[in-house]
């Protein structure tokens, strides 16, 4: 079959160029339209509960990660000077388009009694055109308010925080990295004209600035890609043109890769931003099997149609089914419920396939059109260096074939140890390195404002108008005040709080009265409330206090929002700590007559977090099924099937350990190293023993001279095509985002790990196959 298609390819091999190189050029079209994702989620099933959960919440109360903090330590905040420029800044940024509006100590309000009307008037705290002793005592003013502490200042600190909230289309275009660039350079500047540090942080920061890197990383690692693997193949076949066909079929498969983002409606996110330089790195093996093989048999032969055809008969099969089972490592994400491992997984598994189908059409088109190989371009196949290194395993695998399973088996037992170490945690900026600014400025919120990811507590009083009665009033105040002495939380935000700020207000601003009301102060309360009685509906009121109905209550007034900023606690503490407040909560709230539910982006990218691992972890053994069936397709014998397999599971095993040792946390990055490893790491065995069953007959079924032969055959080309793994994948290394940086360098080590085994153990296994069959085997057992 592969001795026709040879013949196909060459026969038509100027209409089949003519084929690729314009629906590449097709493809290259769309690839230019593609487009950034600047959506949060993705991770989570949309028919997940926690999900429909939050998307209710949304329905009811809008967005919940759209506010961009900012914040500075000063002891002399309120000094005329620096707080008049503060002033400046946050007029400054309302005026920036797609900032809706702005909560800072600027802006700060009172509510002011007027028995006149029966309404609370809010009076701005610190009006402009302020004197001095003015400021001060609007600063007095500001102190007593307990509504403020915590929200927008910590008097222990000095510290004073501004929320800026972003409309909620703007995020989820490109027009916020423009916004977001606006605010921050306007805080930056602030910042450097008062001499003082300005911290930034928040969701539409972190999102942004976690885009922005992706785009930015995508184009390094490809060129980097590029210039590592063409400087590598040049050490090797040491031809331009040899090195410029790889580039070229990697190019193209760059280019569709890309295309296909965009023709499936996919956008560019953290996962599918490294296809394209893996493409390149798995891509450029088949080429180095294609042309090894190329030059192997025009030294032998001295006739270029015949190599090119042996080349294609001979490594068809080989370079088909380490696409394949490369393909099944990234191609069973599609089954996952996750968008993202989807979209990763369709994307990746055909673009691999296609890469085969791109190799097998250009390279022996090509290498028909071009002249023979010159004698400089094959001397790496007496390379005196390569050679010694395979005779050195070939003493190895035959001579000390005991030593290699004792240092197997002792790496194993310490690798076993080291998995009884790991643990799986995630953390919503886990990936931005702990020097970053954007890291750093997240811990200053957590140390002075307890931090500032969103969480959302939905209180559901299953009647209308349940909200605004005295007890539910009550019961919210007392779970807010359990939530505030936890030190990963902040004090809540509720309409518990918006009552209390109105009964101080009532009381001429006594500091003491910041209290849920009793049954007593209703009767005096209830005209400012526009209140008819304790339980019945809120009538108008004054603007603010009328938002504040809108913002923490639904239309109906029967479900209650709780808005509450936290730490960035990690997948492995949040449920804790939420199983630790639900004894709590379902002590104030009796479950027939309320149902209270805990929500938010916190949570959903946390779960989101949890899902994938899980996922990861089910698309590894699904990878691992289907790869075995390859294998026996392949070989038609369950004991090369095993013999197969132990070599690509003990890398597998040792990686995990390390992972272990080193302390690296399971989560969805270092996860997809195993299959990503597997897929690849399979490759090597697959080539190995091919050119076994190959050169099996012309050995009389003898099977130590068949190792032998294969080792040198073969052994050249899977220690160049697992160097080029390797740099390839250790590129990943130098990114910025920390999962990243531990695929790459975990799943650089497995492939490395994975040619030693398979170069050691994998023949050693064979020769224990000889003793078992006293030396020969017929082919048609293997």
């Amino acid at each position: 079959m592969w001795q026709r298609l040879a013949g196909f390819v060459l026969r038509f091999r100027l209409l089949l160029l003519f084929l690729l190189l314009g629906s590449t050029a097709l493809m290259g079209y769309y690839a230019s339209k593609v487009q950034l994702s600047y959506e949060f989620g993705g991770a989570i099933p949309t028919d997940n509960p926690r999900y429909l959960e939050y998307l209710q919440f949304r329905q009811q109360f809008g967005e919940d990660g759209n506010l961009l903090v900012l914040a500075v330590q000063d002891p002399h905040f309120f000094a005329p000077d620096r707080f008049d420029a503060y002033r400046k800044l946050t007029k400054g940024l309302k005026q920036v388009p797609g900032v809706e509006n702005i909560l800072s100590v600027a802006g700060a309000v009172n509510l002011v009694k007027n028995d006149s009307t029966h309404k609370l008037v809010p009076v701005a705290v610190f009006p402009e055109g302020q004197t001095v002793a003015q400021l001060d005592s609007a600063v007095g003013l500001f102190h007593r308010l307990p509504f403020y502490t915590g929200q927008l200042y910590n008097p222990r600190t000095s510290s004073y925080l501004m929320a800026v909230r972003i409309n909620k289309d703007v995020m989820s275009s490109a027009r916020r990295n423009v916004v977001v660039k606006q605010i921050t350079t306007m805080a930056t500047t602030f910042g450097k004209q008062q001499q003082e540090e300005v911290y930034m942080s928040g969701l539409p920061l972190i999102r942004t600035a976690m885009a922005t890197r992706v785009a930015d990383e995508l184009k390094f690692f490809l060129v980097l890609s590029f210039l590592l693997t063409a400087a590598i193949l040049f050490a090797f076949f040491r031809s331009v043109s040899a090195v410029l066909m790889s580039m070229v079929v990697v190019a193209m498969g760059v280019i569709w890769s890309v295309a296909t983002i965009v023709l499936f409606h996919y956008k560019i996110t953290l996962l599918t931003s490294i296809i394209p330089p893996l493409i390149v790195v798995i891509g450029i093996p088949n080429c180095v099997y294609f042309l090894n093989k190329y030059h192997t048999e025009y030294a032998k032969t001295g006739d270029k149609q015949t190599a090119i055809v042996r080349m294609i008969a001979r490594m068809g099969i080989v370079t088909l089914f380490t696409n394949i089972t490369a393909a099944i490592g990234f191609g069973v994400f599609y089954f996952t419920k996750s968008t993202l491992l989807k979209q990763f997984g369709v994307v990746a598994g055909l673009n691999i396939l296609w890469i085969f189908v791109i190799s097998f059409i250009f390279l022996p088109v090509v290498l028909s059109l071009l002249p023979p190989p010159k004698t400089r371009h094959t001397t790496y196949l007496e390379s005196r260096f390569f050679n010694g290194v395979l005779a050195a395993i070939s003493k190895l695998v035959f001579q000390y074939r005991k030593i290699v399973y004792a240092i197997t088996l002792v790496s194993l037992v310490l690798a076993v140890v080291g998995m009884w170490r790991l643990q799986s945690v995630g953390f919503i900026v886990d990936d931005i390195p702990h020097t970053d600014k954007l890291y750093t400025d997240l811990k200053f919120f957590e140390r002075n404002f307890k931090g500032v990811m969103p969480l959302e507590i939905a209180i559901d009083t299953k009647k209308k108008n349940g909200v605004i009665s005295l007890p539910t009033l009550q019961k919210i105040d007392s779970l807010s005040a359990q939530i505030a002495v936890l030190p990963e939380f902040a004090r809540p935000l509720s309409i518990a709080e918006g009552i209390k700020f109105v009964k101080q207000a009532y009381y001429n601003g006594d500091t003491a009265s910041y209290s849920i009301p009793n049954q007593f102060d209703v009767p005096f309360l209830a005209p400012y409330l526009r209140m008819k009685n304790a339980g019945s509906e809120a009538g108008g009121g004054s603007a603010l206090f009328s938002k504040l109905l809108a913002s923490f209550m639904d239309s109906s007034r029967q479900v209650a929002r709780v808005s509450v900023s936290m730490a960035d606690v990690g997948s492995q503490r949040l449920p804790l700590i939420l199983d630790s407040l639900r004894p709590a909560v379902n002590q104030l709230f009796d479950t027939a007559q309320y149902k209270v539910t805990f929500t938010g982006t916190s949570i959903i990218f946390l779960e989101g977090s949890r899902f994938i691992i899980h996922g990861l972890v089910d698309s590894i053994l699904l990878a691992f099924v289907l790869i075995i069936f390859c294998m026996l397709y392949l070989f038609r014998s369950w004991r090369m099937l095993l013999i197969a397999l132990v070599p690509n599971l003990i890398p597998l095993v040792v990686t995990a350990g390390v992972m272990g040792w080193c302390g690296i946390a399971i989560k969805p990055s270092t996860v997809l190293v195993f299959s990503i490893a597997l897929g690849i790491a399979i490759d090597v065995t697959i080539r190995f023993l091919v050119n076994f069953k190959q050169e099996l007959p012309h050995h009389q079924g003898n099977i130590g001279e068949t190792v032998q032969q294969t080792i040198r055959e073969t052994g050249l080309s899977i220690i160049y095509t697992s160097l080029i793994l390797f740099a390839g994948f250790m590129i990943f290394s130098f990114s910025d985002f920390g999962g990243t940086r531990a695929l790459g360098w975990l799943t650089s080590l497995t492939l490395v790990l994975a040619m030693v085994t398979n170069l050691t153990i994998l023949p050693s296994f064979l020769l224990w196959l000889e003793k078992t069959t006293n030396g020969k085997v017929a082919n048609r057992k293997m």
